[in-house]
């Protein structure tokens, strides 16, 4: 066994929680800095400026979410307008796949029948790892 393997995977997975923290942390400092120079630009009226080669500017951007006690109604509605290429079924991958092991562990570890060429299944062998 060469635990030298077993080592670089440890020490490559703490690498990358350090950086995802690393990220996290720059990430909030990107959203403070960005919502102090937003309020100064405000502030002073100034809808754009350059400043060592880059512009910058005020932009509004709009982001909408259905509301999820109307997400039925909006759906009915929009394919209603002839919108429906906006409306999309999705199944949850993770929700999908523990439905789909279960179904197996009822079925003595084979697809049911009724999910026969509708599902495709993908085993990956893995290593967890957690701390002692």
């Amino acid at each position: 066994m060469d635990l030298e393997l077993a080592k670089k995977l440890k020490e490559l997975n703490e690498k990358k929680k350090d950086l995802n923290n690393e990220l996290k942390s720059i990430n909030e400092e990107i959203e403070k800095a960005e919502h102090e120079l937003i309020e100064e630009m405000l502030n002073n009226e100034i809808q754009n400026f350059t400043y060592d080669g880059t512009m910058f500017y005020l932009s509004t951007k709009v982001y909408a979410n259905p509301e999820p006690t109307a997400k039925d109604i909006l759906f009915k509605k929009l394919k209603e307008y002839g919108y429906e290429n906006l409306v999309y079924e999705t199944v949850n991958s993770n929700t999908f796949s523990a439905f789909v092991r279960e179904q197996m562990d009822e079925n003595d570890k084979e697809l049911p029948e009724w999910l026969n060429g509708l599902v495709n299944i993908c085993e990956k062998t893995i290593i967890g790892m957690r701390r002692h």
